[in-house]
């Protein structure tokens, strides 16, 4: 059996991590991401609640009920990891300690400017770590769908919800593209199947450099 949308971008973004990197992953999909690390790859995930060295998702019934990451989610540790006060986890973050975080969007708009804590109207706790993780980050991958429920892009020209932060997203990876955030806008590099390139790019609201080598995955 093939693997899910979600499963395929997790272990899409998964790619991009290389061993001994620090990295930082948002609630949904990008929480996927330690399942599926490219054989031999070995990195240190770290959440803002204070662990450092989290490891795969527990298996159904193996939870541990004081063990979770900054999305209250069940997680493992792996052999060597170490807890912290927020304080400290956030110190990190702030430093620029982290090498890449992967988070979930609302809008990202061609200049690479981040929208993903707020849509008017609805109550939130609060804009969050992704806020310190999208400025101080080294590298910040976006992982998420490529439309909204109602069917609008959410890769547009300029965002029209409140920002998380400007200029920040280097890479976004969505159930239909990948695309890199370049100072000449947004570079398609991957088109994932069943998709082809008119379906991108009717579900793109913001232009399209198209990359020469080009792949369908």
């Amino acid at each position: 059996m093939g693997l899910g949308v979600r499963e395929r971008m997790a272990k899409r973004a998964a790619k991009e991590l290389r061993s001994g990197m620090i990295v930082n992953l948002g609630i949904g999909i990008p929480s996927m991401v330690p399942d599926y690390l490219p054989e031999g790859v070995r990195v240190i995930f770290q959440s803002e609640n204070g662990i450092l060295g989290m490891g795969e998702s527990p298996k159904k019934g193996e939870e541990d009920a004081n063990l979770c990451n900054a999305g209250g989610y069940p997680v493992t540790v792996i052999k060597g990891a170490s807890y912290s006060d927020s304080a400290t986890a956030f110190a990190m973050i702030r430093k620029g300690l982290i090498d890449v975080t992967m988070l979930g969007a609302l809008q990202v708009s061609e200049k690479g400017d981040l929208a993903n804590w707020m849509i008017p109207g609805r109550r939130v706790p609060g804009i969050g770590g992704a806020m310190e993780l999208a400025q101080k980050a080294k590298k910040v991958v976006v992982v998420m769908n490529h439309v909204n429920k109602h069917g609008e892009p959410k890769i547009v020209k300029a965002c029209t919800l409140p920002l998380t932060a400007r200029k920040c997203v280097h890479l976004i990876i969505t159930d239909m593209a990948v695309m890199e955030v370049t100072t000449e806008g947004l570079l398609l590099t991957e088109i994932m199947e069943p998709y082809d390139l008119n379906d991108v790019l009717q579900c793109t609201a913001a232009p399209l450099m198209i990359s020469k080598s080009l792949k369908r995955v």
